[in-house]
């Protein structure tokens, strides 16, 4: 007859437990912190949360859902680089098919496309959300600039993503684009020669584009989301209220 003894008893002893969590069953606060503290993929989640952080009033889920986004963003993209090839010729006729003649690909492609449309929404509402509760404030102000880089990986994703199918819309916001960064001061010319390879967009600007929107951003961003969650767990979880009006009295008294 199994009972939960039993059960921590076999898995406890089990030579593969052993070696994936090296430490007991998580029946007791020590060995619960230890297989946070030892496991990768749960290291960045903190052992204990604050209560008010659960409360759907409070974060809106904000953070999770762009998360959430940004994983089904990966998932649908890498299932679009299957049908499509970043050239002049094919790039068009490609999307074509995707919604043609591809099993489920307008589907996949409009997940695809909603799901950015909802991931730069959702980060936008995330930054304010915690603007307004003050989780920007002492000690979290690294972890503020580094959302703040993550709002800009979002949009630049977004924004390179749409000349992948090379039709007039894609054509034009680009052109725009390109032409607003390329009359910076001092290094606009140079940014955006860097941005198209060439003086006006074209197969050149295509591939750059592809390269960015497919590995350069995406890594960026996979590298700031872990040092963004990382950063909550080691600030002692998500602000709360009582917090944020303690840095402010602590602000207007030094004042």
């Amino acid at each position: 007859m199994l009972n939960k003894s039993s059960i921590t008893r076999f898995l406890t002893q089990n030579r593969v437990w052993q070696s994936i969590f090296r430490q007991g069953y998580p029946d007791t606060e020590e060995n619960r912190a230890k297989v946070i503290v030892n496991t990768l993929f749960f290291h960045i989640h903190p052992v204990k949360v604050k209560k008010h952080s659960l409360k759907i009033s409070y974060t809106w889920g904000m953070g999770v859902i762009s998360a959430f986004l940004f994983l089904v963003l990966v998932v649908t993209g890498v299932w679009l680089m299957f049908f499509y090839a970043p050239s002049v010729e094919r790039a068009y006729a490609d999307i074509q098919n995707m919604e043609t003649t591809i099993t489920f690909g307008m589907l996949l492609r409009n997940m695809h496309r909603w799901a950015a449309h909802l991931m730069v929404l959702t980060v936008f509402l995330h930054m304010c959300r915690v603007f307004f509760t003050g989780g920007h404030k002492h000690p979290r102000e690294f972890n503020w600039v580094i959302g703040v880089m993550l709002w800009v990986v979002t949009i630049l994703l977004s924004y390179t993503g749409y000349l992948l199918p090379w039709d007039q819309l894609a054509y034009w916001a680009v052109t725009v684009g390109t032409n607003i960064a390329g009359v910076t001061p001092l290094i606009g010319e140079q940014v955006r020669l860097l941005l198209l390879g060439a003086k006006e967009v074209g197969p050149e600007a295509l591939v750059r584009f592809y390269a960015l929107h497919m590995w350069l951003f995406p890594l960026v961003m996979f590298i700031f989301i872990g040092v963004h969650f990382w950063r909550i767990r080691k600030d002692g979880g998500l602000s709360s209220p009582l917090e944020s009006a303690e840095v402010e009295q602590g602000e207007q008294q030094s004042e």
